[in-house]
């Protein structure tokens, strides 16, 4: 019985990251004697080396006592993948509390995270929201509290502040132990919410009304977009405009969203806000998706609750982009590799942009310097499969010249002045749509199931002919059909009609069925 009180005494608990899981890590030490060594068990051999340093310098620059004998930590589960330098400070405080520095008892309710410097200051720490988040789930009645890293408090606040403290030191993690009431460590502070952004939005766009108007109706429903021009049409402008439409976050989806950026050690958007991300066309496909060596998301996941823009398409590796297909249908992405499994989110909207050919700027109806098989072998680096998963394709065609140099009629200019003003009616009715959509099936239409679309869609024997004859026409998938079903439905919500009308049904195919021939000089 004795040396069972002896061993929880000196234990301590830590918290492992595996993909956004934080499972519970027990860290306990012996302390056999007999020659000096220290023996670190369940990490890395390289992070075995790497933590031992640290920590024994740690304890001593902070004028505590390391043993002079033989140390054995043991961090258990030892089949459990663990990484980094996350269990530094409870190694330490097992050490602390095994040669009777720390009384026994005290501190039993804390978990610890945090890496040590060698002076024993406590440095940020990937995952500190995310092991939060599995403590509230795991101990919902509030026993235990998680003690993290001071400069990891902005991340962490936006979970469970409650159940949090942040230190700076070692030393003010030992002092709050020892007499928690004179030495009170706080907990972080609120997150500063921030409202929608009042930056450019579609209206500082000039031309371009078509795909405005797909614009609004894709942040309306949450669908996906793909943008094709000639360069210097506004695609990419179009695309970074998108999120000024969509409205703040709520609290759960703001939590998922920080929870990706934490498990990247990343920094998460403002609170509220969707984010966008925009990778460069060379990335990887653990860049995209996830995983690599440790189990970290990937730009799918960090677009999670927001906006994915691929810009230049087909610049991007075929195989990388048929990586996409799964996770834009089940709005997830599973990761498994040798040495770990890790499910992360992915529900996020995709907007891509190309160009019709490679020439691009040459590309005419009389002038284009791409033959036929360039163009195709060029389209053709966008998959079929990828293509009908994207619900509104939108052609971006060249602007008028007298636009661009600002030749305005006197009614021209007064429909842009009134545009502007608009700016702001845009996003009440985005968000207008989507309170209707949540309402009636408790997700946007692009995130419709195909076995409710039907039901939903409240088409008449008219609506039906209609799309029986396009889908002929065009050729439509049954998946495409869904599509188009998805978007009309928002077209209906944005002006608030109960049934999807003729009128409303042929916009939202006009949207599936792209015109090449609008890039024709």
């Amino acid at each position: 019985m004795t040396g069972r009180v002896e061993a929880q005494g000196n234990q301590a608990t830590g918290r492992a990251l595996v993909g956004m899981e934080s499972p519970r890590v027990t860290v306990e030490t012996h302390l056999p004697g007999g020659l000096p060594g220290f023996t670190l068990v369940g990490l890395p051999e390289t992070a075995v080396r790497e933590a031992r340093d640290r920590v024994k310098s740690a304890i001593q620059n902070c004028r505590y006592d390391f043993p002079q004998g033989k140390v054995v930590v043991n961090l258990a589960p030892a089949e459990l993948s663990k990484e980094g330098a996350r269990f530094d400070l409870p190694i330490a405080i097992s050490i602390l509390r095994a040669t009777r520095q720390l009384p026994a008892g005290a501190g039993a309710d804390l978990e610890f995270l945090g890496e040590l410097g060698l002076f024993g200051e406590l440095r940020a720490t990937r995952g500190c929201l995310c092991s939060a988040l599995a403590l509230q789930r795991e101990d919902p009645a509030g026993s235990r509290r998680l003690l993290i890293p001071a400069i990891n408090a902005a991340e962490a606040a936006i979970g469970p502040r409650q159940r949090l403290l942040t230190a700076h030191h070692l030393r003010d993690v030992v002092a709050y132990i020892r007499d928690p009431q004179g030495a009170a460590l706080a907990p972080p502070p609120p997150p500063v919410s921030v409202s929608v952004a009042s930056g450019p939005g579609l209206d500082d766009v000039i031309g371009q009304e078509e795909a405005k108007r797909g614009l609004l109706i894709a942040a309306a429903g949450g669908h996906h977009v793909l943008l094709v021009g000639p360069p210097g049409t506004g695609k990419t402008m179009l695309a970074r405009r998108l999120s000024a439409l969509l409205p703040d976050l709520d609290d759960a989806h703001a939590t998922e969203v920080a929870a990706a950026y934490s498990a990247a050690g990343l920094v998460a958007p403002p609170a509220g806000r969707p984010p966008f991300r925009d990778p460069h066309h060379s990335a990887s496909a653990p860049a995209m998706v996830g995983g690599g060596r440790q189990a970290l998301p990937g730009e799918i996941s960090l677009a999670h609750r927001g906006v994915l823009f691929l810009d230049e398409l087909p610049h991007f590796k075929p195989s990388v982009l048929d990586l996409l297909r799964e996770p834009l249908e089940s709005r997830s992405i599973g990761i498994a590799r040798a040495g770990y499994r890790a499910t992360f989110p992915a529900s996020f909207q995709l907007v891509a942009a190309m160009n019709p050919c490679p020439a691009g700027r040459t590309c005419s109806e009389f002038n284009c310097r791409c033959s036929v098989e360039q163009v195709r072998r060029y389209q053709g680096r966008v998959s079929g499969p990828l293509l009908d998963r994207i619900d509104l394709h939108l052609a971006v065609p060249p602007v008028p010249q007298q636009l661009m140099v600002g030749r305005r009629d006197a009614a021209d200019a007064r429909t842009h002045s009134r545009r502007r003003h608009d700016a702001g009616e845009q996003r009440d009715r985005v968000a207008a749509a989507r309170e209707i959509q949540r309402r009636r099936q408790s997700c946007l239409n692009g995130e419709l199931p195909g076995t409710r679309v039907l039901e939903i869609a409240g088409l008449d024997a008219t609506g039906r002919h209609l799309l029986s004859r396009a889908s002929e026409t065009y050729e439509l998938s049954g998946r495409g059909i869904h599509r188009v079903l998805r978007a009309a439905r928002t077209i209906a919500d944005l002006e608030r009609t109960a049934a999807i009308s003729p009128a409303q049904l042929s916009e939202a195919l006009s949207f599936r069925a792209l015109d090449w021939s609008a890039f024709k000089g």
